[in-house]
Protein backbone atom coordinates (compact mmCIF):
# COMPACT_ATOMS: atom_id res chain seq x y z
CA UNK A 1 0.00 0.00 0.00
CA UNK A 2 1.29 3.40 -1.01
CA UNK A 3 1.80 5.80 1.92
CA UNK A 4 0.38 8.75 -0.01
CA UNK A 5 -2.90 6.90 -0.52
CA UNK A 6 -3.02 6.00 3.17
CA UNK A 7 -2.57 9.68 4.02
CA UNK A 8 -5.46 10.55 1.70
CA UNK A 9 -7.64 7.96 3.44
CA UNK A 10 -6.85 9.46 6.86
CA UNK A 11 -7.67 12.92 5.51
CA UNK A 12 -10.99 11.69 4.10
CA UNK A 13 -11.94 10.29 7.49
CA UNK A 14 -11.00 13.63 9.08
CA UNK A 15 -12.50 16.04 6.50
CA UNK A 16 -15.39 14.03 5.06
CA UNK A 17 -15.30 15.10 1.38
CA UNK A 18 -13.16 14.41 -1.67
CA UNK A 19 -13.02 18.14 -2.41
CA UNK A 20 -11.62 18.96 1.02
CA UNK A 21 -9.03 16.16 0.72
CA UNK A 22 -7.97 17.45 -2.70
CA UNK A 23 -7.62 20.97 -1.34
CA UNK A 24 -5.25 20.07 1.50
CA UNK A 25 -3.31 17.57 -0.65
CA UNK A 26 -2.89 19.94 -3.58
CA UNK A 27 -4.72 17.59 -5.98
CA UNK A 28 -7.86 17.71 -8.06
CA UNK A 29 -10.88 15.74 -6.92
CA UNK A 30 -10.49 13.40 -9.89
CA UNK A 31 -6.90 12.58 -8.91
CA UNK A 32 -7.98 11.87 -5.33
CA UNK A 33 -10.73 9.56 -6.60
CA UNK A 34 -8.23 7.64 -8.75
CA UNK A 35 -5.93 7.17 -5.74
CA UNK A 36 -8.79 5.65 -3.74
CA UNK A 37 -9.68 3.33 -6.64
CA UNK A 38 -6.10 2.05 -6.70
CA UNK A 39 -6.08 1.64 -2.91
CA UNK A 40 -9.23 -0.45 -3.06
CA UNK A 41 -7.61 -2.71 -5.66
CA UNK A 42 -4.52 -3.04 -3.46
CA UNK A 43 -6.47 -4.15 -0.39
CA UNK A 44 -9.15 -6.08 -2.33
CA UNK A 45 -12.14 -4.65 -0.45
CA UNK A 46 -14.46 -1.65 -0.84
CA UNK A 47 -13.31 1.28 1.27
CA UNK A 48 -15.82 3.91 0.05
CA UNK A 49 -19.59 3.90 -0.50
CA UNK A 50 -21.73 6.45 -2.32
CA UNK A 51 -23.80 8.66 -0.04
CA UNK A 52 -25.82 10.92 -2.33
CA UNK A 53 -23.38 13.22 -4.12
CA UNK A 54 -20.69 12.47 -1.52
CA UNK A 55 -18.88 9.37 -0.33
CA UNK A 56 -18.48 7.82 3.07
CA UNK A 57 -16.04 5.28 4.47
CA UNK A 58 -17.22 1.69 4.75
CA UNK A 59 -16.50 -0.19 7.99
CA UNK A 60 -13.42 -1.61 6.24
CA UNK A 61 -12.43 1.95 5.26
CA UNK A 62 -12.70 3.15 8.85
CA UNK A 63 -10.68 0.17 10.03
CA UNK A 64 -7.92 0.75 7.48
CA UNK A 65 -7.86 4.47 8.32
CA UNK A 66 -7.26 3.57 11.98
CA UNK A 67 -4.37 1.32 10.96
CA UNK A 68 -3.07 4.04 8.63
CA UNK A 69 -2.73 6.56 11.47
CA UNK A 70 -0.48 4.12 13.34
CA UNK A 71 1.45 3.11 10.19
CA UNK A 72 2.17 6.71 9.21
CA UNK A 73 3.23 7.61 12.75
CA UNK A 74 5.68 4.70 12.81
CA UNK A 75 7.07 5.61 9.41
CA UNK A 76 7.67 9.20 10.50
CA UNK A 77 9.31 8.00 13.73
CA UNK A 78 11.60 5.71 11.73
CA UNK A 79 12.50 8.50 9.31
CA UNK A 80 13.29 10.85 12.20
CA UNK A 81 15.43 8.24 13.95
CA UNK A 82 17.42 7.34 10.84
CA UNK A 83 17.93 11.02 10.06
CA UNK A 84 19.39 11.54 13.51
CA UNK A 85 16.44 13.50 14.90
CA UNK A 86 15.05 12.71 18.31
CA UNK A 87 16.51 10.49 20.99
CA UNK A 88 18.50 7.50 19.61
CA UNK A 89 16.99 4.15 20.50
CA UNK A 90 17.58 0.53 19.53
CA UNK A 91 19.63 -2.56 20.22
CA UNK A 92 23.31 -2.78 19.24
CA UNK A 93 25.14 -6.12 19.50
CA UNK A 94 28.83 -5.44 20.16
CA UNK A 95 31.47 -8.16 19.75
CA UNK A 96 34.62 -7.41 21.71
CA UNK A 97 37.72 -9.06 23.11
CA UNK A 98 38.39 -9.52 26.78
CA UNK A 99 41.30 -7.15 27.48
CA UNK A 100 39.42 -4.02 26.34
CA UNK A 101 36.18 -4.91 28.13
CA UNK A 102 37.09 -3.30 31.46
CA UNK A 103 39.17 -0.27 30.39
CA UNK A 104 37.16 0.74 27.27
CA UNK A 105 33.80 -1.01 26.93
CA UNK A 106 32.56 -0.58 30.52
CA UNK A 107 33.21 3.19 30.70
CA UNK A 108 31.54 3.64 27.30
CA UNK A 109 28.48 1.64 28.42
CA UNK A 110 28.24 3.63 31.65
CA UNK A 111 28.11 6.92 29.78
CA UNK A 112 25.62 5.56 27.23
CA UNK A 113 23.24 4.32 29.91
CA UNK A 114 23.34 7.68 31.67
CA UNK A 115 22.89 9.83 28.56
CA UNK A 116 20.95 7.62 26.13
CA UNK A 117 18.98 4.93 28.00
CA UNK A 118 17.13 3.98 24.83
CA UNK A 119 20.30 2.50 23.30
CA UNK A 120 20.50 -1.15 24.41
CA UNK A 121 24.03 -2.56 23.97
CA UNK A 122 24.53 -6.34 24.22
CA UNK A 123 28.11 -7.64 24.63
CA UNK A 124 29.46 -10.78 22.94
CA UNK A 125 33.04 -11.74 23.84
CA UNK A 126 34.98 -13.14 20.88
CA UNK A 127 38.41 -13.24 19.35
CA UNK A 128 38.81 -11.22 16.10
CA UNK A 129 38.19 -14.05 13.62
CA UNK A 130 34.92 -14.98 15.32
CA UNK A 131 33.87 -11.33 15.71
CA UNK A 132 34.43 -10.59 12.01
CA UNK A 133 32.44 -13.68 11.03
CA UNK A 134 29.57 -12.55 13.28
CA UNK A 135 29.57 -9.12 11.65
CA UNK A 136 29.38 -10.60 8.17
CA UNK A 137 26.58 -13.01 9.17
CA UNK A 138 24.54 -10.30 10.88
CA UNK A 139 25.06 -11.74 14.36
CA UNK A 140 26.72 -8.51 15.54
CA UNK A 141 26.35 -4.86 14.59
CA UNK A 142 29.73 -3.56 15.69
CA UNK A 143 33.01 -5.10 16.81
CA UNK A 144 36.23 -4.22 18.55
CA UNK A 145 39.03 -6.30 17.06
CA UNK A 146 42.80 -6.21 17.05
CA UNK A 147 45.76 -7.09 14.91
CA UNK A 148 49.49 -7.16 15.60
CA UNK A 149 51.74 -4.91 13.56
CA UNK A 150 53.95 -7.96 12.93
CA UNK A 151 50.91 -10.00 11.83
CA UNK A 152 48.65 -7.77 9.68
CA UNK A 153 45.11 -9.04 9.26
CA UNK A 154 43.16 -9.18 5.98
CA UNK A 155 39.76 -7.60 6.58
CA UNK A 156 36.75 -8.48 4.37
CA UNK A 157 35.82 -5.82 1.81
CA UNK A 158 32.23 -5.81 3.08
CA UNK A 159 33.36 -4.29 6.38
CA UNK A 160 34.54 -0.79 7.24
CA UNK A 161 37.10 -0.29 9.98
CA UNK A 162 38.40 2.64 12.00
CA UNK A 163 41.72 2.46 13.87
CA UNK A 164 41.04 3.83 17.34
CA UNK A 165 44.49 3.36 18.87
CA UNK A 166 47.43 1.11 19.64
CA UNK A 167 49.01 -0.44 22.70
CA UNK A 168 52.54 -1.69 23.33
CA UNK A 169 53.36 -5.36 23.79
CA UNK A 170 55.29 -6.74 26.74
CA UNK A 171 57.29 -9.87 27.46
CA UNK A 172 55.98 -11.56 30.63
CA UNK A 173 58.77 -13.44 32.35
CA UNK A 174 59.13 -15.07 35.79
CA UNK A 175 60.97 -12.65 38.05
CA UNK A 176 63.38 -15.34 39.21
CA UNK A 177 64.51 -16.16 35.64
CA UNK A 178 68.11 -15.23 34.88
CA UNK A 179 68.06 -12.08 32.80
CA UNK A 180 64.55 -11.01 33.80
CA UNK A 181 64.51 -7.25 33.41
CA UNK A 182 61.85 -4.55 33.12
CA UNK A 183 63.91 -2.56 30.62
CA UNK A 184 63.02 -2.78 26.89
CA UNK A 185 63.80 -6.19 25.45
CA UNK A 186 66.96 -6.50 23.39
CA UNK A 187 67.66 -9.11 20.74
CA UNK A 188 70.48 -10.49 22.88
CA UNK A 189 68.15 -11.01 25.86
CA UNK A 190 65.58 -12.57 23.56
CA UNK A 191 68.16 -15.09 22.32
CA UNK A 192 68.60 -16.12 25.93
CA UNK A 193 65.01 -17.44 25.86
CA UNK A 194 65.61 -19.91 23.02
CA UNK A 195 65.24 -22.87 25.41
CA UNK A 196 62.36 -21.39 27.41
CA UNK A 197 58.82 -22.69 27.34
CA UNK A 198 56.35 -20.24 25.78
CA UNK A 199 52.63 -19.78 26.33
CA UNK A 200 50.20 -18.80 23.52
CA UNK A 201 46.48 -18.23 22.95
CA UNK A 202 44.18 -21.26 22.73
CA UNK A 203 41.64 -19.74 20.30
CA UNK A 204 43.58 -17.94 17.60
CA UNK A 205 46.63 -18.36 15.40
CA UNK A 206 47.76 -14.72 15.46
CA UNK A 207 49.58 -15.10 18.77
CA UNK A 208 51.46 -18.16 17.50
CA UNK A 209 52.58 -16.25 14.43
CA UNK A 210 53.50 -13.20 16.50
CA UNK A 211 55.66 -15.24 18.88
CA UNK A 212 57.14 -17.12 15.92
CA UNK A 213 58.13 -13.93 14.10
CA UNK A 214 59.44 -12.34 17.27
CA UNK A 215 61.67 -15.31 18.06
CA UNK A 216 62.72 -15.71 14.42
CA UNK A 217 64.20 -12.22 14.57
CA UNK A 218 66.55 -13.60 17.23
CA UNK A 219 67.32 -16.76 15.26
CA UNK A 220 65.25 -19.46 16.96
CA UNK A 221 61.81 -21.10 16.91
CA UNK A 222 59.79 -20.86 20.14
CA UNK A 223 58.91 -23.95 22.14
CA UNK A 224 55.17 -23.38 22.78
CA UNK A 225 54.21 -25.53 25.74
CA UNK A 226 50.88 -24.11 26.94
CA UNK A 227 47.84 -22.60 25.24
CA UNK A 228 45.61 -20.52 27.49
CA UNK A 229 42.93 -17.99 26.53
CA UNK A 230 42.41 -16.23 29.87
CA UNK A 231 45.14 -13.59 30.20
CA UNK A 232 44.96 -13.55 33.99
CA UNK A 233 45.67 -17.28 33.98
CA UNK A 234 48.54 -16.68 31.54
CA UNK A 235 50.11 -14.29 34.07
CA UNK A 236 49.65 -16.83 36.85
CA UNK A 237 51.41 -19.49 34.75
CA UNK A 238 54.27 -17.06 34.18
CA UNK A 239 54.47 -16.22 37.90
CA UNK A 240 54.62 -19.95 38.65
CA UNK A 241 57.64 -20.32 36.37
CA UNK A 242 55.76 -22.41 33.79
CA UNK A 243 56.45 -20.26 30.73
CA UNK A 244 57.17 -16.86 29.23
CA UNK A 245 54.78 -15.08 26.90
CA UNK A 246 53.73 -11.92 25.11
CA UNK A 247 51.18 -9.73 26.87
CA UNK A 248 49.36 -6.59 25.64
CA UNK A 249 49.81 -3.69 28.04
CA UNK A 250 46.09 -3.38 28.88
CA UNK A 251 46.06 -6.98 30.11
CA UNK A 252 49.33 -6.87 32.02
CA UNK A 253 48.79 -6.77 35.78
CA UNK A 254 51.24 -5.82 38.48
CA UNK A 255 51.68 -9.31 39.83
CA UNK A 256 54.21 -10.67 42.25
CA UNK A 257 56.61 -13.02 40.48
CA UNK A 258 56.21 -11.46 37.00
CA UNK A 259 58.47 -8.99 35.21
CA UNK A 260 57.22 -7.14 32.12
CA UNK A 261 59.67 -5.96 29.47
CA UNK A 262 58.49 -3.73 26.60
CA UNK A 263 59.07 -5.48 23.27
CA UNK A 264 59.62 -2.19 21.46
CA UNK A 265 60.50 -2.50 17.79
CA UNK A 266 61.23 -6.23 18.17
CA UNK A 267 57.54 -7.04 18.70
CA UNK A 268 55.76 -3.97 17.39
CA UNK A 269 52.36 -3.14 18.86
CA UNK A 270 48.73 -4.17 18.88
CA UNK A 271 46.26 -2.12 16.83
CA UNK A 272 42.66 -1.85 18.00
CA UNK A 273 39.90 -1.24 15.45
CA UNK A 274 36.21 -0.48 15.45
CA UNK A 275 34.63 -2.53 12.67
CA UNK A 276 31.12 -2.47 11.20
CA UNK A 277 29.31 -3.45 8.05
CA UNK A 278 29.76 -0.87 5.32
CA UNK A 279 26.81 1.51 5.45
CA UNK A 280 25.73 0.53 8.97
CA UNK A 281 27.35 3.62 10.51
CA UNK A 282 24.46 5.75 9.22
CA UNK A 283 22.18 4.35 11.96
CA UNK A 284 22.31 6.71 14.94
CA UNK A 285 22.60 4.08 17.76
CA UNK A 286 25.58 2.35 16.07
CA UNK A 287 27.26 5.68 15.39
CA UNK A 288 26.68 6.74 19.01
CA UNK A 289 28.10 3.51 20.48
CA UNK A 290 31.14 3.85 18.22
CA UNK A 291 31.70 7.44 19.39
CA UNK A 292 31.56 6.50 23.05
CA UNK A 293 34.02 3.62 22.50
CA UNK A 294 36.37 5.95 20.64
CA UNK A 295 36.22 8.46 23.51
CA UNK A 296 36.90 5.78 26.14
CA UNK A 297 39.83 4.46 24.11
CA UNK A 298 41.45 7.88 24.32
CA UNK A 299 42.03 7.32 28.05
CA UNK A 300 43.98 4.07 27.71
CA UNK A 301 45.33 3.60 24.16
CA UNK A 302 48.17 5.32 22.36
CA UNK A 303 47.78 7.25 19.12
CA UNK A 304 44.04 7.85 19.41
CA UNK A 305 43.29 10.39 16.71
CA UNK A 306 40.33 12.68 16.09
CA UNK A 307 36.88 11.21 15.59
CA UNK A 308 36.50 9.84 12.03
CA UNK A 309 34.02 11.80 9.92
CA UNK A 310 31.83 8.70 9.52
CA UNK A 311 31.26 8.60 13.30
CA UNK A 312 30.57 12.29 13.76
CA UNK A 313 27.04 13.45 14.57
CA UNK A 314 25.06 14.39 11.44
CA UNK A 315 24.51 18.05 10.76
CA UNK A 316 21.05 19.21 11.75
CA UNK A 317 20.31 21.35 8.70
CA UNK A 318 16.59 20.66 8.48
CA UNK A 319 16.82 19.22 4.97
CA UNK A 320 16.32 15.53 5.72
CA UNK A 321 13.81 13.72 3.55
CA UNK A 322 11.21 15.13 1.20
CA UNK A 323 9.69 18.59 1.66
CA UNK A 324 6.67 18.57 3.90
CA UNK A 325 3.44 18.47 1.92
CA UNK A 326 0.69 20.92 2.72
CA UNK A 327 -2.13 19.29 4.62
CA UNK A 328 -0.15 16.29 5.85
CA UNK A 329 1.47 17.86 8.94
CA UNK A 330 1.22 15.84 12.10
CA UNK A 331 0.10 12.57 10.50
Amino acid sequence: MDLTRLRLLVELQRLGTMAAVGEVAGMGTSAVSKHFAVLEREVGVALLAADGRRVRLTPAGHRLAAYAVDILARVEAAEAELAGAGEPAGRVDLATFISVSTPIVLPALGRLEAEHPGVDVRIIEHEPDEALALLQDGGADLALVYEYSLVPRRFPDSLTLHLIGTEPLLLSQPSDDPGADSRPLTRQRLRGLSEAHWIANSRGSDEDELVGRLCASAGFAPRIRHRVDNLEVVERFVAAGQAVGVMPKLAAATRRGVVHSPLGDLGGNRRVYLVGRTGAWAWAPIRLVARRLHEAAGDVLDGVGPLPAELAPPERDGTHGEPEREGFRGL
